[in-house]
């Protein structure tokens, strides 16, 4: 298992606290210092069952400089979102959860983490 955090992230905090608590094993991410790659939002992305606009922080700044919010969510334009993340990590949602299984979660509540304890 691995997740991807930001340590100033509270939401990142109280996942690897809850990872802790229930003594799983996994590694941590620091993604704005590991930034990752386009193939490995990709494959995230695959893992998550999701697209890149669906793990996307439209509300930071980098995404109002980007003018994200009048890009196309389409197939066509799908390599350009997931080019953005690898530029700009800091738009990437957190914390990602990889379980053990192959699948992810992104691990926003608590319900989330468990979930990806489970797998």
């Amino acid at each position: 298992m691995e997740i991807w955090i930001n340590p100033a992230c509270s939401k990142c905090r109280s996942a690897v606290e809850l990872l802790d608590e229930e003594g799983a094993r996994y590694t941590v991410r620091r993604y704005l210092e590991d930034v990752p790659t386009p193939d490995e939002i990709r494959a995230v992305l695959e893992r998550l069952g999701l697209e890149p606009w669906d793990i996307t922080r439209t509300q930071e700044a980098d995404a109002r400089e980007l003018g994200l919010k009048d890009w196309p969510r389409d197939e066509a334009n799908r390599d350009r979102w997931v080019e953005a993340l690898a530029a700009r990590p800091r738009l990437i949602q957190r914390p990602i959860i990889t379980a053990d299984d192959g699948t992810a979660v992104v691990g926003r509540s608590e319900e989330a983490v468990r979930d990806a304890l489970g797998r």
